[in-house]
Parts: C-alpha cells; sequence; structure tokens
C-alpha cells in the first residue's frame, strides 16, 4: 500500500489545480454547457441513422424538433455558445448525411472540452474523497497498533514476582461460593422465583444477567407449572404432547414457551455474578461490588456475602493497580507476545507509531473533507 499522507497530498494539488480551471468558467456555468453538449450528443447518437435514411420523413422531423428544442433553451452566455451554434448552422439542412453530423460533432469540440474538464473536475474530487478516507482508515489503523503497543509496553512492565494471590484467593474463593449458591437456589427454588429474580437485576446495569424472554416469563407467571424447578419445566420440554397433557394444564403453551426458549434456561448461571480472573480495574471492581451486593444477598447465604465485601475490600489496597497489572500480564500476555517484548524495542516502534499518527492527523487537518471545501470562485 502507497503512503497514505501523499496520495492524499498528491489528490489535493490535483484538486486545486482543476478547482482554478472550473473556477474561470465557473461551476454552475460547467455544469450547463457539459449537460447541454452531453444532451446534443446523445441526440445526435439516437437519431443520426434515422435522421439520414432516404423516406424516413417523419423520423427526421422528430429529429430537427428534438435539436432545435435543446438549443432553444441554451441561454445566451451559455460558455462555448458560438460552437453550439455553428452545429445548429451544420444540421439546419433539408437533407442530412453522415458528414453533417460529423461536422456538427467536430463543431461541438470547444464544449467537449468542457464537458471534459468537467469530467475532470468529478474524477479528481472523487481522487480526493478516497484519498482521504484512505488516510482516515490508515490512521485508524495505526492508532489501534498504538493502543496494542502500549498494552504491550505496560504488560511487560508489569512485576513478575508481584504476589498476585492476594488478589486472587478471595476473588476465586468468592466466585466459586457465588457460582454454589446460585446453583441451589435454581435448584430449590421454583422457576417463577428464579426468573423474577433475574428481572430485578435489571436495575442493576453492571450485573449482567439476559433479561428472560416475554413469552417464557409470562408463561411461568401466568400458569400453575410455574412454581416447578426450571429443571422439571425443561424435562417436559421433552415430553410428547399427549404424555405432557397428564402433567400439565396447557402442553402447547409450555412447548412454545420452555422448548424454544431451552437455551436460555440451560445457560443460566452465576456468571454475571462473578468477578473473574483477572480483575477489573479498582474503581470498575469499586462499582461492579457495589451493585453486586444487594443482587446476591437475595439468594446467596452470608458467607458468600461476606466473601463479596472482602472483594470489594481490595480495590482498597494501595498496590492493588501494580498486583493486578502483573495479574492482568500472566492472564493475558501469550507466547508470541512474550516473544515480541524480548526481540522488538516495543518503546521505539511505539514512538514511530505516534509519528506516524500525528503525521496522518496533520495531513487530515490540512485537507478537511470536500464538503467542507468552499465552491470554486
Amino acid at each position: 500500500m502507497g503512503d497514505a499522507v501523499e496520495e492524499l497530498t498528491a489528490a489535493a494539488e490535483s484538486l486545486a489545480a482543476v478547482r482554478v480551471r472550473v473556477a474561470d468558467v465557473g461551476p454552475d456555468r460547467l455544469d450547463a454547457v457539459t449537460d447541454a453538449y452531453r444532451d446534443l450528443i446523445g441526440i445526435l447518437d439516437r437519431h443520426e441513422e434515422d435522421a439520414t435514411g432516404y423516406g424516413e420523413f417523419q423520423k427526421y422531423v422528430r429529429f430537427q424538433e428534438a435539436v432545435a428544442e435543446r438549443f432553444d433553451s441554451l441561454p445566451d452566455d451559455l460558455p462555448a455558445r458560438e460552437a453550439f451554434d455553428a452545429a445548429d448552422d451544420a444540421l439546419r439542412k433539408r437533407t442530412l448525411s453522415g458528414r453533417d453530423f460529423d461536422r456538427a460533432r467536430d463543431a461541438l469540440a470547444p464544449a467537449a472540452e468542457h464537458a471534459d474538464l468537467h469530467e475532470e473536475w468529478r474524477a479528481a474530487r472523487e481522487r480526493y474523497r478516497e484519498a482521504r478516507r484512505s488516510t482516515l482508515r490508515r490512521k485508524r489503523e495505526v492508532e489501534e497498533r498504538i493502543a496494542d503497543l502500549e498494552r504491550l509496553q505496560r504488560l511487560g512492565a508489569a512485576d513478575p514476582d508481584a504476589p498476585v494471590e492476594r488478589l486472587r484467593d478471595p476473588i476465586e474463593a468468592y466466585d466459586e461460593s457465588v457460582r454454589a449458591a446460585f446453583e441451589r437456589f435454581v435448584a430449590e427454588s421454583n422457576a417463577r422465583e428464579v426468573l423474577a429474580f433475574v428481572e430485578t437485576t435489571a436495575a442493576y446495569p453492571l450485573v449482567g444477567f439476559e433479561r428472560p424472554p416475554e413469552r417464557l416469563r409470562e408463561f411461568v407467571a401466568n400458569h400453575p407449572v410455574g412454581e416447578e424447578p426450571i429443571s422439571t419445566l425443561l424435562s417436559y420440554a421433552d415430553y410428547s404432547p399427549s404424555k405432557l397433557d397428564h402433567y400439565v394444564e396447557a402442553p402447547r403453551e409450555l412447548k412454545a414457551a420452555v422448548a424454544t426458549n431451552r437455551t436460555y434456561l440451560a445457560r443460566l448461571d452465576a456468571t454475571p455474578l462473578t468477578v473473574g480472573w483477572p480483575p477489573p480495574a479498582a474503581r470498575s471492581l469499586r462499582w461492579r461490588t457495589r451493585e453486586l451486593l444487594p443482587v446476591v444477598a437475595r439468594f446467596a447465604d452470608e458467607g458468600t456475602v461476606a466473601r463479596l465485601r472482602a472483594v470489594r475490600e481490595l480495590a482498597r489496597l494501595d498496590d492493588y493497580a501494580r498486583l493486578r497489572e502483573s495479574a492482568v500480564a500472566r492472564a493475558e500476555l501469550t507466547a508470541q507476545e512474550r516473544r515480541r517484548l524480548e526481540t522488538t524495542d516495543v518503546a521505539a516502534t511505539l514512538a514511530e507509531a505516534r509519528a506516524e499518527r500525528d503525521r496522518l492527523a496533520d495531513a487530515l487537518a490540512e485537507h478537511p473533507p470536500l464538503d467542507e471545501l468552499a465552491p470554486p470562485a
């Protein structure tokens, strides 16, 4: 791929050069003469065979009417107006030959030059537009590369010997405890209670439960079978309609509500309630545990809630950021990234990427979008 800045600069220079020539004519007048030229060339091309044939008087008349109508609509101050008049003169004959059409086209040569300029102007604008898009794309690519290098540099600087177990042990203890507590809650509670609990978490955006599908929620809320555990509902969904009729009052409704949402029910677990490893930044951990506490307290034992409080206190540690950075580095750095750290001067590569980003940004600032450029005048 070529240099985006060089291409944008070249496109801008070409656009500026064509812009001067367009300004000499005037963009509106250039549009008008180009439209007139293309219309007349189109009329000539469409009618030449008919208008030059013998015994085709009606077609000849239609051609002359079309030409006259277009010529009569031309303003007196149209650029290359003399060329149009000369073409009109070449066609004012009782009988026409192919040579007459050629003379008319030749007479329109000055207007053709304006049409060529119009096309050159269009192409220059399109080239500029695409060059600027390419520069924007390249800038985004470089910014992504910078983010990757900054992450690599940050993780590479993490303390490999930091005692991350000070974070990991309480977080793992809580995560295991809340998973077990939620599993018991789902097993021991009826489906109506479980889905109602999930519904309440909508008030806590940092607790990422997917809301129950409306059809499932309404069925469980309004039918007696909703008082059965979720495992029982899933078993019922596998029954044949005739067998299911012996167990529930609305077998068809159960099939429609439960069987179609089997995946949702089967995947309903405690993952949205866990902290995970490596842990989030301290600020995120504080906000997340603040929302988790009232949610977890709805179903979990005091031991689980106490473990969550202990996790919340981790964010207050003076060295939390250092411990977390080490944990992230150990968990996220791939073998390939470790080799990059060993074999690449990340700081130098990052400096080069930032310099390229700045160069791209300067070029974009110097060459604004087309719609922000003043029209030729």
